[in-house]
C-alpha cells in the first residue's frame, strides 16, 4: 500500500474482497482485491458537513456503515465502479458506537452522559432503528458518564444482550461491582434481565464463552464465570446470578523467549496473566500487546466435574455447553460406579434430564420431516432441520459407554444394578421414547446372569419389557438355562400378531409339526402354507404317524381348495409322496384322516 499517513483504522469486508483504511476523520479509502479488477485506491468522504468519522463497520460483502459523531452514513459498494453509493442516512449526536455482526446491530450512545443507548438493526440493503434505551448509572458522583470500556454486546444462548458493568463501591448494603444484561429484541423495547453480582470492586474485563460470561478480576488475578440459564433468584424484575464456581485463574501457559535464533533455544517463559496491558475483545479474545500474542479463551469441562457437588446442578451446567457429550457420560459412569442404593433418586433425575434433550430433539426431528413431507417447509424459510448438538445423548450412547460397562462390574448388587437399568427404560417411557431392544437384551441378560428368573418373568408377564421379535429370539435362546423361556417366547410371538411366520419357524424346529399346524389354522393361513417345509420337518423327526397325520392334513387341504388330492408340481412335494407310498403303500394314500 502506498503510504498517505499513519492508519487509524483498517478492516476487510466479509470474504477479504475489499479493504478498506481510515487514515482521517473525514474519509475512508477502499482497495479492490477481486481478480480482474484494478488495486487502485478510492475514496469516500462522510456526507455530513463538520462531521467526524469515529469508526466504521463492514455490514456484508459489499455494504458499509461510517459512524460519525452527528450520526451514521450506509453505504453500498460497487467495486467494478470504484465509489460507494448512499443508501440510508441518519442524524443523531454520537459519543461512541459498538458493532455485533452476528446480529447486524448497530448501538450508539448518545445524549451528554452516554448512558441513553440507541441500537439500529441491518438487513437485505434496509436500515432499522431500534426502541432506544437507558443505561442506569450508578449514584456515586465519580461515575457520571458511561464508557465504552463498560459495555459490550453478545450473544448468549441465541439472544442478543447489552452487557453493563456497572463499578460501585463496596458498602454494608452493596457487595461490589456487578454486571447487568439487557436483553435486545429485533422488536419491542429492551428490557434489564439479569444481574451478575461480582462481590468485589476493581478493574475487570469480560468474555463470553460457550454461552457463559466470564469476569476477569486483575487484582485478584482470577476468573469469574457466570451462566445465566443457571437456577438463580428472581426478586420479581431481574435475576440475579452469583458465580457457578469459586473465581479460578485461566490456565497458566508459556511463550517462546524473544530474540535472535540462538536465545529462542532456551526454554519459554511464563506468560503473565491479568497483565495491564490486555485487551479483551468479544467474544473470547485476549491480546497482550505487550508480549504480541493473541489468545482464544476456552472452558475444560472436565475440572468441573470435581467442583459442583450437586450432580443436577452439574449436569444442568454440562448439559447447555458445546463439547459436552463424553463429559457428561464419564459423569453417568463414575456416578453409578461408586454408587450405592440410596442414590438410585439422583441417578434417575440424571437420566430424566438426559431424555428431556433427548426427546426435544426427536420432537424437532419429526416436526421438521413433516414439514418436509406435506412441503410447507418451502413456503416457509423458518423450518430448518434441527441441529443435533452434543447434549442429545441418545439410546445408543448409554448403551455403549454406560450401561453396557456398568453391568458388567462385579462389585455392585445385582439388585442394584438391574434397578439402575429398568429406571433408565422407565426415564424413556416418560418421555414417550421407543425403547430400543438392545436396551431390554441388556435387562434380560443380566437378570439371567444373576439368576433373577422370578423377576424376569415378572416384567415379561406385566409387559415391564414391550414385546418384539429380537426379544422373543432372546428368550428362545434361553430355553436350556430357563426352560420357561420358551412359552414365553411364544406368548410374545404370538402378542405382536405380526410374528406368525416366526412362531411357526420356532415350532418346527422343536419338532412340534402338529403344534404348528394348529397355530397356522387358528390365524387362518392354513391355506397359504407351504405343505413341503411341514413334510420336511415331519419326517426329520423319525415318526411315521405324525408323518402320515402331516400328509394327510395336506392331502385334505389340496382336496377342498382344487376337488383333488393331488400335490401340483410347483409344490416339489414328490420326495414326501414317494416316501408316503414307501411307509403305508399306494392304497393309504386314498385314505383320509382329520388332525
Amino acid at each position: 500500500m502506498e503510504d498517505k499517513g499513519e492508519v487509524k483504522c483498517i478492516k476487510f469486508s466479509l470474504g477479504n474482497k475489499i479493504l478498506a483504511v481510515q487514515r482521517t476523520l473525514k474519509a475512508v479509502d477502499f482497495i479492490n482485491f477481486i481478480p480482474d479488477l484494478p488495486q487502485t485506491e478510492y475514496s469516500q468522504e462522510c456526507k455530513t458537513k463538520n462531521a467526524n468519522i469515529l469508526s466504521f463497520c463492514w455490514i456484508t460483502a459489499n455494504e458499509i456503515v461510517f459512524i460519525t459523531d452527528q450520526g451514521i452514513e450506509f453505504y453500498q459498494v460497487l467495486p467494478d465502479k470504484r465509489s460507494l453509493k448512499l443508501l440510508k442516512n441518519q442524524s443523531i449526536n454520537v459519543n461512541w458506537c459498538m458493532y455485533s455482526p452476528e446480529t447486524a446491530v448497530l448501538l450508539l450512545s448518545t445524549t451528554v452522559h452516554g448512558n441513553v443507548l440507541q441500537p439500529f438493526y441491518f438487513r437485505s440493503g434496509t436500515m432499522s432503528k431500534m426502541p432506544k434505551f437507558e443505561i442506569e448509572l450508578p449514584a456515586s458522583p465519580k461515575s457520571t458518564n458511561l464508557s465504552l470500556s463498560d459495555i459490550i454486546m453478545a450473544t448468549i444462548y441465541g439472544q442478543l444482550y447489552v452487557l453493563y458493568l456497572k463499578h460501585q463501591p463496596r458498602t454494608p448494603n452493596n457487595p461490589g461491582a456487578e454486571v447487568i444484561l439487557y436483553y435486545l429484541p429485533r422488536e419491542g423495547q429492551c428490557k434489564k434481565m439479569h444481574i451478575l453480582k461480582l462481590n468485589t470492586t476493581g478493574k475487570f474485563a469480560l468474555n463470553v464463552v460457550d454461552n457463559l460470561v466470564v469476569v476477569h478480576h486483575q487484582s485478584s488475578q482470577t476468573s469469574m464465570i457466570f451462566d445465566i440459564k443457571q437456577r438463580a433468584e428472581f426478586d420479581g424484575v431481574v435475576t440475579i446470578h452469583h458465580q457457578v464456581l469459586p473465581a479460578l485463574s485461566i490456565h497458566p501457559c508459556k511463550i517462546p523467549r524473544a530474540g535472535p535464533s540462538a536465545v529462542t533455544t532456551q526454554s519459554p517463559v511464563p506468560c503473565e496473566l491479568y497483565s495491564s496491558s490486555w485487551t479483551v475483545f468479544q467474544p473470547d479474545i485476549i491480546i497482550n500487546a505487550s508480549e504480541g500474542y493473541l489468545w482464544c479463551l476456552q472452558i475444560k469441562l472436565q475440572p468441573i466435574v470435581h467442583m459442583l457437588q450437586d450432580k443436577g446442578r452439574l449436569m444442568d451446567f454440562l448439559l447447555q455447553r458445546k463439547d459436552c457429550k463424553m463429559v457428561i457420560l464419564s459423569v453417568c459412569c463414575q456416578m453409578l460406579s461408586a454408587a450405592e442404593r440410596g442414590s438410585l433418586p439422583v441417578i434417575a433425575t440424571i437420566f430424566d434430564k438426559l431424555n428431556q434433550v433427548y426427546k426435544e430433539y426427536l420432537e424437532a426431528e419429526q416436526n421438521y420431516t413433516l414439514a418436509v413431507e406435506s412441503g410447507t417447509s418451502r413456503s416457509s424459510t423458518t423450518q430448518k432441520r434441527p441441529v443435533r448438538t452434543q447434549a442429545v445423548i441418545d439410546q445408543s450412547d448409554m448403551y455403549t459407554h454406560v450401561l453396557s460397562v456398568f453391568t458388567e462390574k462385579k462389585d455392585l448388587p445385582h439388585k442394584f444394578v438391574s434397578a439402575v437399568l429398568m429406571e433408565y427404560i422407565r426415564s424413556l417411557n416418560q418421555y414417550q421414547i421407543t425403547v430400543q431392544h438392545y436396551l431390554y437384551e441388556l435387562v434380560i441378560k443380566t437378570l439371567v446372569q444373576h439368576s433373577l428368573f422370578y423377576m424376569l418373568h415378572q416384567f415379561l408377564q406385566y409387559h415391564v419389557l414391550s414385546d418384539s421379535k429380537p426379544l422373543a429370539c432372546l428368550l428362545l435362546s434361553l430355553e436350556s438355562t430357563y426352560p420357561p423361556a420358551h412359552q414365553l417366547s411364544l406368548d410374545m410371538l404370538k402378542r405382536l400378531s405380526t410374528a406368525n411366520d416366526e412362531i411357526v419357524e420356532v415350532l418346527l424346529s422343536k419338532h412340534q409339526v402338529l403344534g404348528a399346524l394348529r397355530f397356522v389354522r387358528s390365524v387362518g393361513s392354513h391355506d397359504n402354507i407351504s405343505a413341503r417345509k411341514f413334510l420336511d420337518a415331519a419326517r426329520q423327526t423319525g415318526d411315521a404317524m405324525l408323518f402320515y397325520t402331516t400328509f394327510k392334513f395336506f392331502e385334505q387341504r389340496n382336496q377342498r381348495l382344487r376337488g383333488s388330492s393331488h400335490f401340483t408340481p410347483g409344490e416339489h412335494c414328490e420326495e414326501h409322496v414317494a416316501h408316503f407310498k414307501n411307509l403305508f403303500g399306494e392304497q393309504a394314500l386314498l385314505t383320509s384322516m382329520a388332525v
